[in-house]
Order: structure tokens, then sequence, then C-alpha cells
């Protein structure tokens, strides 16, 4: 990183880099000429735009000056960073020696990244076989280390376990070649069943019993319709049977969760909990749910009817609202309305206060965003009630009747 550049953000030129110091113009200030003289912001307003995604402002870690975050380097080694002062490379430093990821690695955002041969938090250990060993016992029967499902640490795997509720974890072996989640129907993520309970699963591949076949055993021989016309009569115009949300047997579905009435329709194609925000309000209380959609009242739109048609502001002062800290209007993806940005509806991925998010950054499970059991929040899950996992998949509320 230069010496006139952020680590981890990028910012308009505000200067001119002199032998490795930034020279800054008038009115801009800062290492990386980065912080405004004068602010137009007001404090609240400033505050709102420097909190992390679990609100907590620069992190506790540094001080909010006009919407951006400086960062507290009392020593000047610039080891807490980041645009809300979320890394902090001290958490690298060897205790014994002093040294960053004890000198046999690299360290980013408070992480070591360890050089070949060693290993450990702060790559303190030194491996006792060879670099091709290491790789050789690691590699999976498809030529993947640990089968893109683990990490190789000396010679041996240590697999990404999914499931924090699991004893076992749904993925394992020597190098990691066997995801027991390949056993799940979309609609088992509501149960501990796998092969849709009509079978055994081993090593990502389900046992049938008898009178049950399909991939995940979903299919019951004695239904005179085939696994692939059962499926397709689920389907409808989704791309997966009873659109994600329910269990598909001989040709009917069953939406899932049970007793959740507003996941409904012949092939559930109907998710009501799309019109709900984090707080459980329907269409913000302007406009009736039908299928999933928010139909808004006179005087409202919106995903979530959240506008209001009639503004009482300026058109400078709606803007003043929804410039963000490089002053640019709604990060240049989306129009201001009264004082709020409305994302380009063209670009359905587009989210954030100041339309500055990427919802495609959302973990997926089986195709759907945050499993359908979420919101997706500037590129992360907010999962509702009773979920959990990075994309909403697990279960952990109480069981359903």
């Amino acid at each position: 990183v230069g010496a006139c550049s952020s680590p981890l953000e990028s910012v308009p030129i505000q200067g001119a880099c002199d032998c490795g110091k930034c020279k800054c113009d008038e009115g801009w200030y800062g290492d990386a000429c980065q912080y405004p003289t004068t602010c137009n912001f007001t404090r609240k307003k400033s505050n709102e735009m420097c909190k992390n995604s679990q609100d907590i402002i620069c992190s506790n870690a540094g001080v909010c000056q006009c919407g951006r975050c400086k960062c507290e380097n009392s020593e000047g080694n610039g080891l807490i960073y980041g645009k809300f002062c979320e890394c902090d490379d001290r958490e690298c430093i060897d205790d014994e020696t002093g040294e960053i990821c004890t000198g046999h690695g690299k360290c980013y955002c408070g992480n070591c990244y360890c050089d070949a041969g060693w290993h450990g938090d702060k790559c303190e250990f030194q491996c006792d076989i060879t670099p091709w060993e290491i790789k050789k016992r690691c590699t999976s029967p498809d030529g993947k280390i640990c089968s893109n499902r683990g990490t190789c640490v000396c010679g041996e795997c240590t697999c990404h376990d999914v499931d924090p509720t699991g004893d076992w974890g749904d993925i394992h072996g020597d190098t990691c070649e066997c995801d027991e989640r390949n056993c799940k129907a979309v609609y088992d993520r509501y149960s501990d069943d796998f092969c849709s309970g009509h079978g055994q699963c081993n090593c990502g591949r389900c046992d049938c019993k008898k009178g049950w076949t399909g991939k995940k055993c979903e299919h019951p021989r004695s239904c005179p319709l085939s696994a692939e016309d059962s499926s397709k009569k689920c389907q409808g115009s989704s791309n997966l049977p009873c659109s994600g949300r329910g269990q598909c047997e001989c040709g009917q579905c069953t939406c899932f969760p049970p007793g959740d009435n507003r996941v409904h329709g012949k092939t559930c194609e109907c998710d009501d909990r799309q019109c709900e925000d984090m707080d459980g309000n329907v269409c913000g209380g302007h406009g009736l749910c039908s299928c999933g959609r928010c139909v808004c009242e006179d005087g409202w739109f919106g995903r979530l009817c959240q506008h209001p048609r009639k503004c009482n502001m300026t058109e400078d002062e709606s803007k003043s609202f929804c410039e963000s800290a490089n002053g640019i209007l709604c990060s240049g993806k989306g129009s201001c309305h009264c004082g709020k940005c409305i994302c380009s509806p063209q670009e359905w991925y587009i989210s954030g206060e100041f339309c500055e998010c990427d919802d495609r950054d959302c973990d997926k499970h089986d195709g759907l965003i945050c499993t359908g059991n979420g919101i997706c929040s500037c590129g992360n899950c907010e999962c509702w009630e009773g979920w959990n996992g990075n994309a909403c998949e697990i279960w952990l509320g109480t069981e359903y009747p």
C-alpha cells in the first residue's frame, strides 16, 4: 500500500504525493487527504455513516469525522484500518517474538496467512514434512485441496463445519470429500432428516429404503408419475421444485415451514415474508401483501411501500441527505426522493441507504439468497427468528409441528 493511499478503500484524489507524503488540496487533511476540513453533515448523519454492520461507530477503534472513520493509531504504526476501523493487525503480533505472523506469513485484517510449511494462528508452528507431501496428503480424489471445503494444515484437512448444532458436522472425511448436505433436499433444512427421511446418507450419497427412489429418496415408487414428471409438476415456473420452499411428493407440494401460512400457493410460489421488514411490519403499514409483493395505498410506493409520494423538502434539502461521504448522490446507482435513495430497479441487487451495497454478495443455499429465511442487508444475511448460518440455512428454533 502506498504511503498516500488508504489500505482498504479508494477515495477521490484530493492532494498530491510528494516523496511518500501527501500534500493535501485546500479543504482536505489527513495522511491520505481523506478528511474534509468543513463538514456539511449533522453529527447524527455523520455517525450513521460511520457505523459498521453491528451498528458500532468505527468499531470502537476510532472516531467519526464527517462520515468517515479516523482510526486510533496512537503508536503511528497504522495497524488499525478499514472503512470502519474493523481491521486490527495487532491481532497478528506474536507475543513472544513481537513480530507480525512470527515473520512466517502476512497479515490481512487481523488474520495471518502463513508461508508454505508454517501454520498456527500466528504462523508459529513449522511442519516436519515437505510442502509436496503436505499437498499430497490434503489432495482429494477429485484433485482439489481438501475438496475446496476445508483448510490444509500440515498435511491434515480441517473441514469447514457448516452446522453449529451438529456433533460431527455436515462435511467430513480425510480430505473433506464427504458433504452430507448433498443428501438434503431444500425442505430438509427444517428438520434433521437426510434423504427425505427415507434413506441413509453415506458420504454425501443417499441409499434409499425399500419403496423409495430418487437422488434424495424423495419419490415413492408407488406414485404413478416418474420422479422427473413429479418434480416437473411441482416446479411450475420456478427453477426449483415447490419454489425451494416445500416438499414435492408425487407431484404435490407441501409448503414449509409447516404451520406458517405466509408461504402458500400450488407450487409454494407465494412467500408473504418478503413483504415484511426486519421489525415484522407488513408493507410498512401502507399497503397489502399479495403473493409476496406489496400493493401500496395511494400516496405510497416502494418495494415495502416505504416512500411517501408527497415531500415537504426542497430539492437541495433532499439531495443533502442522499449524498454519501464522497459527495456522490446515491452512489451513482439510484435517484433521490425526499431525502432517501431509491436504488435502480433494473439492478435488483443494489441496496443500502446510499445504494452502496451489492446483495449478490449474500450467501445462497440451494440457489436461494439467504435460503429464503432472511433478508439480504448490504451483502450480509439478516436471518428471521429461529434461523442461523451465513445463508440462514440452519434452523435453531423450536421444532415445527
